[in-house]
């Protein structure tokens, strides 16, 4: 077996066919601004009253749904933490949101997943740092072996795509 790859790609998360996306979900699991925005609309209204049902996630917590109209099978729903300087433990609060989807993933055996910059958006999230901890923790998964066999970081902008080849991700 080939061992699991990390790239960072430019692109609209909500278009990769892929096993699951994840999505920078809030707590309440209601469709807000930004990624979680764009992957409620992409889905379909049927993704809000997947949600519905399950009634929120906790910061460094993750659910998973089906992704109905997206090109992707599942959407995992991470909550990430609210910037507050540094000394709230957002980065294990972020780390944390990073394991929790990639342990879903791999409760499901999923062999491929999409995820954001989870935190960089509203939250504030400085996005050197964060990225720096997305690749940390999805490296440390892949490592302890999973069944992800592919990660993208997808990319809104051009300097997140740099940020993740500045962590030491490729760049497609």
């Amino acid at each position: 077996m080939a061992s699991p790859s990390l790239e960072a790609r430019l692109c609209d998360i909500t278009t990769l066919a892929v096993d699951a996306i994840v999505n920078a979900a809030n707590s309440g699991l209601r469709g807000g601004g930004g990624v979680d925005g764009a992957i409620h609309a992409a889905a379909g209204p049927e993704l809000a009253h997947a949600c519905a049902r399950i009634g929120g996630c906790p910061t460094g917590s993750a659910r998973i749904t089906p992704g109905f109209r997206l090109p992707a099978r599942y959407v995992i729903h991470a909550v990430g933490p609210v910037w507050e300087g540094g000394a709230a433990g957002e980065p294990e609060l972020l780390a944390s949101a990073y394991r929790a989807a990639l342990g879903l993933a791999n409760d499901h055996r999923l062999t491929s997943i999409a995820l954001p910059a989870i935190s960089t958006g509203v939250y504030g999230y400085p996005l050197a740092e964060a990225t720096r901890i997305a690749v940390a923790t999805c490296r440390e998964a892949l490592e302890a072996g999973t069944s992800i066999g592919r990660v993208i970081f997808a990319c809104f902008s051009a300097g997140a795509l740099e940020a993740y080849r500045a962590a030491g991700v490729s760049v497609s």
